[in-house]
């Protein structure tokens, strides 16, 4: 391979197959008296398997030609859950309920027809879950045993969340209308059961007006009803009470994500107002125990993002991940604070080679913003600097050891992983500057931080490069049409023409680009003057294009028609279409195919000799 200059011409030993196959991760853990239990994705084959750690040891109960995946909102989330002898979970192929005994090795179909399951949680001998007919949505319950069908609720345009009481006397849950999104406004919903069995009229508990968002309900042991919601600036943990929901003590920090799949655990609570937590500060996440009156137990350690909570009366269990070290399966015990590591874990370099996340947070037109710097290796003093653009957009980005990350600071890039205005972790209102502003406020904070990194000095300006997936990829665009700071990008199935996205977009994101954008009617001349399509012949730098053919958030056409632009005004473009996939890679070869040709593709534009843009 021929030197690049400006960047490192050692040898290259962590390759794109490499980091994508230390993409390993793990979701949904669940504990009782048969064992921990987690459902662990995996590159290679992209699948899904549930696992189970028992007597010291772990054991895939997931048969070939299964994977446990839910698609409900396109997104899915909460795919198994447990009772005494059996997994209950949700087949990805046919989004179908199944229930497989922990020692039979074939699964019994439990549900029928055209519809689709996720958010499942058992109790009292019944499956409950959220279940999607083509847009209609509601909240249903199937017998463990003999799949017998009960509607519990339907009317909400969402729901998320069906939690029973101890005693199986109130069921919980969260719901929402259009055009609401679950991290602007939802609704805490409580139904009292009657002397029939059947459940009365539901009674709102939480999220009356339009300005709180609401999530994770819990019941503790003696049937009192906590959830976290952000009507104090942050979402933290709150407390039923004959007066009202009522605040525990809790960090000035968001103790969970948006909520953009089901079935999340950042907290639970304990007893006597007590709660085991992980929340985030300046990015950097926490976890511990905190008391009722408002003294804590640190579990945080060396780690920095904790997710998917569980607890009993010995041992803490969470994924956690680390600067160093990437997703795993935790055991805490609880007296000695002692780690012990069950799956996953393992990094694929060694730790002189990992660069290191820094906390960035630097002014960007009227406010600030926040993020993580890599600094390059392989002693490349001025680097070229890549941009990355989380998707969602009201999502977030993480101090952790992403691959993805190692792949470009190896080859002598750094890496600026942004949390723009509008990201997750810093409150509702750094989470609301962006309705209305997408396109706008986004994009400045991409541009901003090419400025201020350039200022002290740690990359070259010159040879910036920005990268986003999903709606990350139309702030790529937007940057790329209306700033001329970077020397080329690349979209990752990404957003060039918002309108066509809410024509075909479903229905879980079917109103949010009012909310992020405006009115499409009364709004057009914003939408216009926020379009990358439209503004495609302001584009002067190369762009290259990746694309799922099976996308149904961003369909392909979309691509299509934003690369033919390009193409017609003699920009130096390429697409690259991949037939497998939907939104977002999973298979192996082509997240490698793509991470090889995409960082080809900069240091073709950084061996040019066109340094200026065209």
């Amino acid at each position: 391979m021929n030197a690049t200059p400006g960047l490192s011409s050692n040898p290259e030993p962590f390759s794109a197959a490499q980091a994508v196959a230390a993409g390993v991760d793990f979701a949904e853990l669940a504990v009782n008296a048969a064992g921990l239990f987690w459902n662990e994705y995996r590159p290679e084959d992209a699948a899904s398997r549930v696992w189970r750690w028992h007597l010291g040891r772990a054991q895939c109960l997931t048969p070939e030609g299964f994977s446990v995946r839910s698609r409900v909102y396109e997104y899915g989330g909460g795919s198994f859950c447990l009772s005494d002898d059996a997994v209950l979970f949700v087949n990805e192929a046919d989004q179908q309920l199944y229930r497989q005994e922990f020692d039979a090795p074939t699964p019994k179909l439990l549900s029928h027809g055209n519809r689709h399951y996720g958010d499942l949680r058992f109790a009292h001998g019944w499956v409950y879950a959220v279940e999607e007919e083509g847009d209609v949505h509601r909240l249903v319950a199937f017998d463990a045993l003999n799949g017998q069908r009960q509607l519990l609720v339907e009317g909400a345009d969402f729901y998320a969340a069906p939690t029973l009481s101890p005693d199986g006397q109130r069921l919980a849950w969260i719901e929402w209308q259009r055009p609401h999104q679950p991290w602007t406004s939802t609704q805490l919903m409580c139904a009292e059961r009657q002397a029939d069995g059947q459940w009365a009229k539901a009674r709102c508990v939480a999220g009356m007006g339009a300005e709180e968002s609401v999530q994770q309900p819990c019941f503790d042991a003696k049937g009192q009803l906590f959830c976290l919601t952000d009507r104090g600036g942050f979402w933290q943990p709150w407390v039923e009470t004959p007066n009202g929901l009522t605040a525990l003590p809790a960090a000035v920090a968001d103790h969970s994500p948006a909520p953009w799949q089901l079935g999340g655990s950042t907290w639970l609570p304990l007893a006597e107002h007590s709660y085991l937590a992980t929340w985030s500060e300046e990015g950097f996440g926490q976890l511990a125990l905190r008391a009722a009156d408002g003294s804590t137990e640190d579990f945080t350690a060396d780690y920095s993002r904790f997710r998917s909570l569980a607890v009993d009366d010995q041992f803490i269990y969470c994924v956690a991940a680390s600067a160093v070290s990437p997703s795993a399966i935790l055991v805490i015990d609880r007296q000695n604070h002692q780690v012990q590591l069950l799956a996953g874990g393992i990094a694929p370099l060694p730790a002189e080679r990992i660069t290191r996340p820094q906390a960035l947070r630097y002014p960007s037109g009227s406010g600030e913003a926040h993020g993580f710097f890599y600094p390059a290796m392989n002693g490349v003093e001025v680097p070229p600097l890549v941009v990355f653009i989380h998707g969602g957009p009201t999502s977030a980005c993480y101090p952790v050891l992403d691959p993805r990350i190692q792949y470009w600071s190896q080859r002598g890039f750094a890496v600026a992983d942004l949390n723009y205005r509008g990201s997750t972790g810093y409150g509702r209102a750094y989470r609301q500057a962006l309705h209305l502003n997408w396109g706008d406020v986004d994009v400045e904070d991409a541009c901003s931080v090419v400025a201020y990194l350039a200022e002290r000095k740690l990359i070259n300006p010159d040879q910036a490069f920005i990268r986003g997936g999903s709606a990350g990829g139309y702030t790529a665009l937007c940057a790329l049409a209306y700033h001329q700071v970077f020397r080329g990008g690349a979209s990752l199935y990404g957003v060039s023409d918002p309108i066509a996205l809410a024509r075909a977009t479903h229905k879980f994101e079917g109103d949010y680009l009012d909310w992020l954008i405006g009115d499409p009617d009364k709004d057009a001349e914003r939408y216009k003057a926020r379009t990358p399509l439209l503004h495609a012949n302001q584009i002067t730098v190369p762009v290259i294009f990746f694309q799922g053919e099976l996308d149904a958030v961003v369909v392909p056409t979309q691509t299509r028609d934003m690369l033919k632009a390009l193409l017609d005004n003699g920009i130096a473009a390429e697409g690259h279409f991949y037939p497998d996939e939907r939104h977002g890679f999973r298979k192996a070869n082509n997240q490698a195919h793509a991470m090889e040709q995409e960082c080809n593709f900069y240091r073709r534009l950084i061996d040019s000799k066109e340094h200026s843009f065209i």
